[in-house]
């Protein structure tokens, strides 16, 4: 890359730009202060933060291409073209630079202004964080025509940095292993994840390309045998990000509305594009860092499309007829847009660190909003009439809504009208351990109920399949019986008129609800149809970690009094091989295709019980892959769906 004098001093990346803030000592004893937990989601984040290093480099000018991959050991490696990390002796440390970054927390060229500008991570731990967390580190730096090699054991270097051999190209290159003590739960990699994230930061930092190279040879998918090899590469950015995630639903205009400025010294990109759908699907980014919480960028946006479209409409005369005020959430509806800014020095707040507080943040969005919205509507008559008619129509749903809503309201255990009829409630009212089963039919409602511990379970059959709510008006959505039930069993209260989707969790009878559905292709399009609820209408309840799977047994595997439950074919085989010795004469197998097929002990030995049952939690590990799957799979479009069940066909149970 070819640099002008005026950034040539900032492009001076050497030893003394690395600032050392404070020590390392404290990440193995309390790992999930810093990478959120020790789970899947704290195993993945090692993963993001040395990616976030190169994305950094790329954001500099100094990095093109990032490659990671999962090796065969389930180790992970990730290597970036860019400057490397420099090796020469710390003035102040009195050691090697790159045994500095990899050993001292809060290390790195992140905090001088002359080496980045931005950059992503979102504590800023960075890759030392990795090294004490990683049972193996090696790092391969390339830089000033050496290759330069350091190795770590938990955070500790093996030996001091060492030149291996002369180098004609520039990068670094990180390899390392998660350490088993600190996962205890398990260091196996999810290739989808790492997928996900990867292809958001392609569309997030466009004309970089980022690869992922799976070697295990469990998941290989070449034909050839080869490793499985993903590339991401996104010459539009958010452009196209926003077309991706709208690609299963039927948008109301042609081209998506675009915006790229960096008038006010904030760099800001705005992507955003109508539908015919009904929910709001806002996603909003500081430094590549997705923030759920949104922050004051989401407020600035908020605020210049609703002044905007506003002051348009009213001017051309398009609210005349109404006999009501339009409110700013109708403007929202059937929208789906993308807000990306890089910020020199972030402020995070909230409960998970995700939500901006930056105010010069929100004037800067707001006028490029306004400014991008103005000249579009004015260049596009037809698509400001379709947009405007679409926010007529969210408002006249939204009117009858309020009065579905307040009938659910009334029906809330808090207004002291009693609870729905077929729920067997439980006796504790202590919310912290008591949890409810959405069942699937009264069949297999009154089982549970007969199986269930009375003291701190209950039951809430369900009828049929409820609403599909992903192709629903609001309104439809709280005048169906099912849908008010739950909400009427859980006694959450609803959100106001401005957000519906908001949930009071205060008065939450439940803290653990869990869907227990038949293991057939209907149970599971039904425990699929309540997931869209909760996700659409009760997210909160899904953040909060309160929505569980409950997992019933395929197969009860019995030879006179032996007998074992499986869950899966593998342990149907295995069990069939051990009660059998080796022959399956004698060796009976049950299929159970529905919960009415197990008797009140089987179902509570089995499926209910605490001490040996096995439930599965819902989290949102990536919001946007979750938008964009919930979309696909309940909308309108049958090719997106189409082309996901062939492509996942051999994780699909087919029953005859």
């Amino acid at each position: 890359m070819k640099e002008n004098e005026s950034n040539l001093a900032a492009g001076q990346y050497s030893a003394e730009s690395i600032q050392v803030l404070e020590g390392l000592e404290a990440v193995r004893k309390r790992p999930s202060m810093y990478i959120g937990d020790v789970g899947s989601r704290g195993l993945h984040h090692l993963v993001y933060e040395v990616v976030d290093n190169s994305i950094d480099e790329a954001l500099a000018g100094y990095c093109t291409h990032i490659e990671v991959a999962i090796n065969k050991d389930n180790s992970i490696t990730v290597s970036d073209n860019g400057r490397g990390i420099p090796t020469g002796i710390h003035e102040k440390e009195g050691r090697s630079a790159l045994e500095v970054v990899l050993t001292v927390l809060h290390a790195g060229g992140k905090f001088s202004k002359d080496s980045y500008k931005v950059s992503g991570g979102l504590h800023g731990v960075g890759v030392s964080c990795v090294n004490a967390l990683s049972e193996y580190l090696r790092a391969d730096i390339y830089r000033e025509g050496k290759h330069f090699v350091q190795e770590y054991s938990r955070g500790v270097p093996q030996y001091p940095v060492k030149v291996e051999e002369d180098s004609d190209v520039t990068g670094t290159t990180i390899t390392f292993r998660a350490d088993p003590e600190i996962f205890v739960m398990g260091t196996l990699y999810n290739y989808d994840i790492l997928s996900a994230r990867l292809r958001e930061l392609a569309f997030l930092n466009k004309g970089i390309k980022l690869t992922l190279t799976d070697h295990r040879e469990a998941n290989d998918m070449e034909e050839n045998g080869g490793p499985r090899v993903e590339t991401f590469y996104s010459e539009l950015g958010l452009l196209e990000f926003v077309k991706f995630l709208d690609g299963t639903r039927d948008k109301l205009t042609d081209k998506p509305i675009y915006l790229e400025t960096d008038k006010t010294g904030i760099p800001i990109e705005i992507a955003m594009q109508y539908n015919s759908g009904f929910s709001e699907n806002i996603h909003s980014y500081v430094n590549n860092i997705n923030t759920i919480e949104g922050g004051t960028h989401l407020t600035g946006f908020r605020r210049g499309l609703t002044t905007t479209l506003k002051s348009f409409a009213e001017k051309n005369g398009m609210l005349s007829k109404l006999k009501f005020e339009i409110d700013a959430a109708d403007f929202r509806e059937g929208l789906t847009a993308i807000i990306s800014v890089k910020v020199a020095e972030p402020q995070f707040e909230g409960q998970t660190k995700t939500k901006l507080g930056n105010s010069e943040v929100t004037s800067a969005v707001s006028q490029a909003t306004t400014s991008a919205l103005d000249n579009y509507l004015e260049e596009n008559p037809r698509d400001a009439k379709i947009i405007i008619d679409k926010v007529i129509l969210a408002a006249t749903a939204r009117h009858a809504a309020r009065k579905a809503r307040e009938m659910v309201q009334r029906k809330t255990v808090m207004s002291g009208s009693g609870l729905p009829g077929k729920l067997a409630d439980c006796s504790n009212r202590d919310p912290s351990v008591s949890e409810i089963f959405l069942v699937e039919g009264d069949s297999a409602g009154g089982t549970a109920k007969s199986g269930r511990d009375r003291n701190f379970q209950a039951i809430l059959p369900l009828r049929g399949k409820i609403l599909n709510v992903e192709k629903a008006m609001e309104h439809k959505v709280f005048e169906s019986e099912e849908i008010r039930n739950i909400y009427t069993a859980l006694g959450v209260t609803i959100g106001t008129e401005e957000d519906s989707k908001a949930l009071n969790l205060s008065k939450l009878r439940y803290h653990k609800v869990i869907i227990m559905t038949d293991a057939d292709v209907d149970g599971s399009h039904i425990a699929t149809l309540i997931l869209t609820f909760f996700y659409r209408f009760m997210q909160d309840l899904i953040k909060n970690g309160h929505v569980y799977i409950a997992t019933p047994p395929l197969y009860l595997v019995r030879k006179g009094k032996q007998e074992q439950y499986c869950w899966t074919d593998e342990e149907r085989v295995e069990a069939i091989e051990r009660i059998g010795k080796g022959r399956d004469t004698g060796v009976h197998v049950q299929r159970y295709k529905g919960l009415g097929e197990m008797n009140a002990i089987q179902l509570w030995d089995t499926t209910m019980n605490p001490e040996s049952r096995l439930l599965r939690q819902v989290t949102i590990d990536n919001a946007v892959e979750a938008d964009r799957i919930f979309s696909m799979l309940m909308g309108d479009e049958v090719p997106p769906r189409r082309e996901f069940i062939e492509t996942h066909a051999k994780y699909a149970n087919i029953d005859a």
